[in-house]
């Protein structure tokens, strides 16, 4: 539902632009559109791997792996299956919850949940191509930092 908002809101928008301003709109839409087309030899290969590796790491693994009596093996666990793999936000959050039910322990999912969302082993190739190999180190490494530190944090609460 909120997609569809965002969609009408976006296109409205767009037309706003448009009754603006024709031809900055005009050069925005051709500028996005170049855009969209240097990036898409990164992504197409980026979705296989994405693809395999989801193929390959199934829920059902990293549930035994993420168990509540893994302990710190199962924090590290999570912190790497969350940093090589790639899920969007509407589906990392519900996962959490399942593994959680499923009896995966708190701070195994928080390191694997936080994992996902700051660190991208997996587009790492893409993000130097645009924000350069430093920037790209220095962002991957410091969400992982980040994400071990929440683990911990939710580990000495619960």
């Amino acid at each position: 539902m909120s997609t569809i908002i965002l969609y009408i809101l976006a296109l409205v928008l767009l037309i706003v632009s448009f009754i603006k301003d024709r031809k900055k709109t005009k050069m925005g839409i051709k500028k996005g559109w170049m855009a969209f087309k240097k990036i898409l030899p990164i992504l197409i290969p980026l979705f296989l791997i994405v693809g395999i590796i989801l193929t390959v790491i199934s829920p059902d693994m990293i549930k035994f792996a993420l168990g509540e009596n893994s302990g710190v093996i199962g924090v590290f666990i999570g912190l790497i299956v969350g940093s090589i793999s790639f899920m969007p936000p509407f589906v990392t959050y519900p996962l959490g919850v399942e593994l959680l039910e499923k009896g995966a322990g708190y701070p195994q999912v928080a390191a694997f949940v936080t994992t996902l969302m700051a660190v991208g082993i997996v587009y790492f190739t893409a993000e130097t191509k645009f924000f350069g190999t430093k920037s790209a180190i220095l962002r991957n490494g410091l969400g992982f930092i980040a994400s071990l530190i929440v683990a911990l944090v939710v580990w000495g609460v619960m």
